[in-house]
């Protein structure tokens, strides 16, 4: 097996029985804030775009590039299609053309047939409104050889099914840095951001370090790393390499630094989960767990440490031109009163999802230039700012260039747009509201339709584990999350390190956001 790098989460997967391009990004993403780490420009797209088989993760943009599928894959290749609740995946794909479709049971081995032989696949499909823009997803390949599990910036909550069902993995591609807007955006103090942030980086990290642990491959590839932020307004949330304080308190960490992690913690200890440096244009062969041979397009050094600040600047140079044409697109900031086009965006949505709009509970100021307007969830309206209003306990400022250009696109999912593209602050007064942001990603009939049905579900806690003097349920109350694995008590809180949120174990209150309480109590002396 032969696996090529091509940026980010994008790995060119070559088998005896057939190739398979696994989320192939190259243009910048999140209205031109996301641009992959290292430049991945210069790949030949045409070639990595002749393959058998297309896998696409999940709708993201820094996985699903609509132009570089359109421009450069071959559309006779079949596409290995993620489990999904809602269709919406493959109605995107086939727009673009593909027409051949393997649609998997989610976590259920599967035989696909190439033009010369057989592999072997399992597609784990995350479906929870948090996964993605409604569901994320991890590829396992075996060709008879090799094992290969792309786990990209997939968060499985189970992974036993992997080594049952393909006995042992040779090769663990997964995500171990932050793709979040928080805590850049928010309205809180410098240094409070900071330690934020540095928590933030640190949980990332350990919980890539448990999913290598779970999983137990030979060989680590660190991916779905940091992108490069080179606009000037964003070019500050770059970790440059240089080892100071601001670059500690970004929440992305370069491949570099988890390898590091690993070597420190453990993790790699020279036999098994030996950590792999892979950059844009990297080609490593495996014979099962045997690593027969790795080629780099360049000294990987030259991008990263002391030579990573000056590699930025290079690349913010040369992306200039092509973020400014991208700017180009954007709807004009200067126009009508938004107010009707986002009544005609949200209200229709919010009639529809009593349990989401009672889960977010308040309403919800949206600030666009020098107008606010308010998303009345428990009325179910969107109106202007009214005289009494007070300060709203969550609220959002964004330029009107964006939100006119969303509405405009008719987007159905603002964190995949806005949200992610960090051009935006934001403020809250309170925990995360889990509600509100499925909200955001849900603004189509099914997609809320499946959203609000799935949060009825009552989630199970009826069986029970001990960890550190407690007792407590074992699956996690936001995401079922075996806390067998993912449970950190310290100082009587707990941590679920697959999205770090924490709970007081004596009250069981859940200390990041809404609702969501933990059965749990001490153990007997």
């Amino acid at each position: 097996m032969q696996i090529t790098s091509i940026g980010h989460a994008g790995f060119h997967i070559q088998t005896a029985a057939g190739s398979i391009l696994c989320d192939p990004w190259v243009n910048p993403a999140y209205f031109a804030s996301w641009i992959p780490f290292p430049d991945n420009t210069e790949l030949d797209w045409k070639k990595l775009g002749d393959c058998d088989y297309l896998y696409v993760s999940h709708l993201h943009r820094d996985h699903y590039d609509r132009q570089n599928l359109l421009d450069n894959v071959n559309k006779d290749a079949t596409v290995l299609l993620p489990d999904y609740p809602v269709p919406d995946l493959r109605h995107e794909l086939e727009s673009l053309g593909f027409t051949k479709f393997v649609e998997t049971d989610d976590s259920t081995k599967h035989t696909v047939s190439g033009p010369n032989g057989d592999l072997d696949i399992m597609i784990i499909a995350l479906r929870a409104p948090a996964d993605g823009p409604i569901g994320d997803s991890g590829l396992i390949v075996d060709d008879g050889e090799t094992v290969c599990f792309n786990m990209n910036d997939a968060r499985p909550v189970d992974l036993d099914m992997v080594n049952e069902q393909f006995g042992r993995v040779d090769v663990h591609l997964l995500q171990y840095s932050g793709a979040i807007w928080y805590p850049m955006v928010y309205d809180i103090p410098r240094k409070s951001k900071a330690n934020f942030a540095i928590q933030k980086r640190q949980r990332g990290m350990d919980r890539a370090r448990s999913y290598i642990e779970q999983v137990g491959a030979t060989w680590v590839v660190p991916s779905a790393g940091p992108p490069m932020f080179l606009d000037d307004d964003l070019f500050a949330l770059n970790d440059l390499g240089t080892g100071s304080d601001s670059d500690k308190a970004s929440i992305f960490p370069d491949q570099a630094e988890f390898l590091e992690q690993m070597r420190v913690h453990g993790t790699d200890d020279g036999v098994k989960h030996r950590g792999l440096m892979m950059v844009s244009g990297s080609t490593a062969d495996f014979a099962g767990a045997e690593l027969t041979s790795v080629e780099h397009p360049y000294p990987p050094e030259n991008v990263f440490g002391e030579n990573k600040k000056a590699y930025l600047e290079s690349m913010k140079e040369k992306f200039a031109p092509i973020i400014a044409a991208e700017k180009a697109t954007w709807a004009p900031a200067e126009g009508p009163s938004l107010l009707e086009p986002l009544r005609d965006k949200f209200e229709p949505i919010m009639k529809q999802s009593d349990l989401i709009c009672d889960g977010i509970g308040y309403p919800v100021g949206l600030v666009v230039g020098d107008d606010t307007y308010v998303l009345d969830f428990p009325q179910r309206t969107v109106r202007m700012r009214e005289d009494g209003d007070g300060k709203y306990r969550y609220g959002f400022r964004i330029p009107a260039e964006l939100v006119r250009t969303v509405l405009r696109d008719d987007e159905p999912d603002w964190v995949n747009t806005i949200f992610l593209s960090t051009r935006f602050t934001t403020w809250r007064i309170g925990g995360y509201n889990e509600y509100l942001y499925t909200f955001f990603k849900c603004l189509t009939d099914e997609r809320i339709a499946y959203a609000d049905g799935w949060f009825s579900e009552a989630h199970d806690d009826s069986s029970s584990i001990e960890l550190d003097g407690w007792t407590i349920q074992r699956r996690c109350p936001h995401l079922k999350a075996d806390l067998s694995k993912f449970g950190v008590v310290d100082d009587g809180k707990l941590t679920c390190n697959l999205h770090g949120w924490q709970w007081d174990l004596a009250s069981g209150r859940c200390l990041t956001s809404k609702g969501h309480e933990l059965r749990s109590e001490r153990c007997a002396p």
